[in-house]
Parts: structure tokens; sequence; C-alpha cells
């Protein structure tokens, strides 16, 4: 089987979110298991040279908006896969990788410019995953392609949805500029007046999937769906979850090279060095036996903020330590900073990211937090799985798919997870957490029992060349 991957970001060449680690890390896997996979995202200001092996293309020639656009591609495999990047410096050279009012153009000329792209390179793909709304003229070139021209007569399309609160919604009367002036494209893109990105790839797209179970039904709900539920409902036949994977090469605490000492679901002495390392980089009192609370996210509302600020101070009061990594809206990171003001001997905050420093919290926190409104799929708390940091989350979309909750009576899960988006609910599994850590062999259990859990992508691999082979039906 041959499969096309297209998206808007891709570790380790870009990356925003969960998107990135998760078009990054498909390829990769699918070449694991036997899939001929290639990845096309763009080449980025932001994407490191070290990652541009060679040239590939240099005279990719695009039809963009009644001219010839020029542009070329990279070509590498740093992703562990066949990749190429389209590298086009006035779309793609800016300071940030998404935020202009033109988003929506520069997009789908990068799905134009994929799309003959995998015409120059060789025999058409038998599928191409498309991912997010970024995707979505993509989804509707290639349906509108495939009824005249024999390149792509067997080629079907896969769309992923990661958020469907992210549209990629733009005023209808730039279609015609797009190349979209058909009838049937622009009935495609047609939404509530204006034109959407997203709605379109649900629309046109022979099969749906999306980076959870619990998701898959959420969106088609009013609360979920970001009106489009309608049209999630009417598609559900053709829709399917599948949580994502993480890299085990890359987040493997028997290997890490970001952590100071290695551990394993055997030998979980090297967690407490990690655990020393990490109160010594935050400046912070080193107590082994008091536990770290941790929170690595953007700093908006869906993530639960709001929840964690309500509830702070009773993790202060009893004694713990909150490190919190992560930057967003204003009002969120003056939070984080007055609170290590308040309590500078229990409270770390790096505002930012850094990766190397993320894989240091998994290893060396006790407790993740993770009460989100909403989680198509979530990584971090597989992350913290996979490290033995006992998640603490709500029980939606991918969260409630991956952690199961402790029940002391069985010994079973691997985590704590409660329901209602409510700070007294998070504020009793906290409790419950606590009550556990203060047992040292019921806190084993509940490590080993999350690093149990095959979360990799070998495992999820498969269930998409499940989808796919579907999807050709």
């Amino acid at each position: 089987m041959r499969v096309a991957v297209i998206s808007a970001e891709a570790v380790p060449y870009s990356k925003t979110g969960g998107l990135g680690d998760v078009a990054g890390a498909l390829p990769k896997a699918l070449k694991a298991v036997g899939v001929d996979s290639v990845l096309i995202t763009p080449c980025y200001l932001q994407t490191r040279a070290e990652y541009l092996w060679e040239t590939a293309i240099d005279d990719l020639n695009i039809d963009w908006r009644g001219s010839v656009f020029p542009a070329k591609t990279f070509y590498s495999e740093a992703n562990g896969s066949p990749t190429f990047l389209i590298d086009a410096p006035s779309y793609f050279h800016r300071d940030s990788i998404y935020g202009y009012s033109n988003d929506y153009e520069r997009f789908a000329f990068f799905n134009h410019a994929a799309l003959a792209l995998l015409k120059r390179i060789g025999a058409a793909p038998e599928i191409v995953n498309l991912n997010d709304w970024h995707c979505g003229f993509g989804a509707v070139e290639l349906a509108e392609n495939r009824k005249w021209d024999p390149y792509w007569k067997n080629t079907r399309t896969v769309f992923s949805i990661h958020n469907i609160a992210y549209q990629g919604g733009f005023s209808d009367g730039e279609l015609w500029k797009l190349g979209f002036g058909s009838d049937s494209a622009r009935n495609a893109f047609a939404f509530n007046g204006y034109a959407s990105a997203m709605k379109a790839g649900l629309e046109v797209s022979d099969t749906l999937s999306t980076v959870s179970r619990r998701y898959a039904f959420e969106m088609q709900t009013p609360e979920n769906g970001y009106g489009l539920e309608w049209l999630t409902r009417q598609r559900a036949d053709r829709l399917i979850g599948i949580t994502n994977g993480i890299d085990y090469e890359v987040w493997n605490p028997s290997t890490d090279i970001e952590i100071r000492a290695h551990f394993s679901i055997d030998d979980l002495d090297g967690k407490r060095e990690c655990k020393r390392h990490l109160l010594e980089t935050f400046s912070l009192p080193v107590d082994l036996d008091r536990p770290i609370f941790a929170n690595i996210t953007r700093l908006t509302a869906q993530k639960g903020i709001d929840l964690m600020m309500q509830v702070a101070g009773e993790i202060i009061s009893a004694g713990a330590y909150i490190i919190s990594l992560g930057s967003g809206e204003k009002r969120y990171e003056d939070f984080w900073q007055s609170l290590s003001g308040y309590a500078p001997r229990q409270v770390g905050v790096y505002r930012g990211y850094s990766e190397p420093l993320a894989h240091l919290i998994e290893a060396g926190s006790d407790i993740f937090m993770m009460p989100s409104k909403f989680e198509p799929c979530g990584l971090n708390q597989m992350y913290s799985l996979r490290y033995g940091t006992v998640p603490i989350v709500r029980a939606v979309g991918g969260l409630d798919d991956t952690v199961q909750n402790w029940d002391a009576v069985s010994q079973t899960g691997n985590g704590f997870k409660f329901g209602p988006y409510r700070a007294d609910r998070f504020l009793e599994k906290i409790y419950e957490a606590l009550y556990a850590f203060g047992d040292p062999l019921t806190w084993r259990r509940i490590q080993r029992n999350g690093m149990l859990v095959d979360n990799s992508w070998e495992n999820a691999a498969r269930k998409y060349i499940d989808l796919y082979e579907w999807t050709k039906t």
C-alpha cells in the first residue's frame, strides 16, 4: 500500500501542538510495519537547517492564481520516513506558523503544491491522509481532480480531525481565486455564509478519522461539534476513532537522553534521581518524599486552567510541589507567576516550551494534571503513563480512552479521572491521589499499571492500516 500523509506541521520539522507529533510519527510507524509511506509538510522559517538533507526538486513551479508560482522542495528522513518539505518563502518564512489573515490562502497553496508534487515523484498513492482544516483544501481538490484526471482515479482520501474547534473559516468570495470555482467545490466549503475548510474536508473525504474513540462520539454533539455536529452525525458511518500513539524511541525512560537517570517498570530507582534533578532545576527545596504535581500545556481555557487555579491553593496547603511548563493567555500566565511569588519554595514555573524540560518534568514528577474541558486525544497523559507519573484527568476524549480510574479493591487502574467540569470533583481526585501516594506499595502498583499499557505507534499504525483498507472498499 502506498500512503501519502499531508500535514501543516510535523515533528521534528515543525510543531505547535499534538498535530505535529502525530503527523511526524505516523509515517514512521507505517513504514515500520511495511507501508510505503511519504510525508509532505511545509518548510517554515522555524524548520532547522539540519533537518533539510538535500534539495529534491528545485523547480516545483505551481500554477497558482493565474500565474506560475516558484517553489522548491527539500528531502529528509529526520523523522524516520521519507519526507518532502515544500519551500515557498513568501507563504511559510514568517515569524510564526499560524495566525495570519491569509492562512486560508497559505494552506490552500500548500495542498495544491503537495498534490502537484505527488504527480512529480511517482505513481499515485492509494491513500492520501489529510490532517485538520489546513488540508480540507486538498480533500476538495483531489475529489474534483478524480472526476477528470486518470492519475487520481484510484486514490482515496482519509480526513483526520485533530480538533474540530479550529475550522479554517474565510470569505467565500475567495474561493474562485483559490481554484474552487465549480458548484460542487463551492458547496463543499459553504457554511453559514462563509467558507470552512474543515467542513469541506468532512464533507468530501472518503472516510473520516479522529484521534480517539470517545472524541468520535463527542464531536457529534452540540457541546463538542462546534456547529458541525450535524455533518459528523450525517457521516458517522464513515467515521472512526483511533487513539494516537507515542514514539517509544523518543519517550522511553530507559533510554531518554534528556533525563539524568534512566529507569524502567522493573527498576524505578532512577525516577527518584530524576525527581531530585527536577527540583534542583527549578531551585526548589529537595524533599523527595513530597509529591510533585505537574502540568505541561498551552495555557488556554480548553486545558482546564480555570480548575487548576481553583485547586492550586489546596495542593500547596497539602505541602506538595507544583511545576508548570507552558505559555498562552496572559491571565493564566499571570496566575502561575503570582502563585510562584506566593509560594516560591513549592511552585516552579517556566513560561514557554522546552522539549528537554518536558522530558525532565515527565520523568521527575509524581502526578500529572490534565483537567481539560475537551481533549480530542491528548499525548501528555500517555507520556506520563510511560514514565510512571500518575495522571489525574477529566473523562473526556482521549483522556477517557487512555486513563483507567484506580480501584483500590481490584488493584486495577492507572490514574484518577473525574466527570463534571467542576473544581470540587477535580479536588476529590487530588485528595485520592495524595492518599494513594502516602502508601508506597499502592503507588508502585498504580505506576506499574500505567507503564504496562501499550500506547506505542506500532499499535496505532496497524489500526490505521485497517482504516486505509476499509477506505479502499
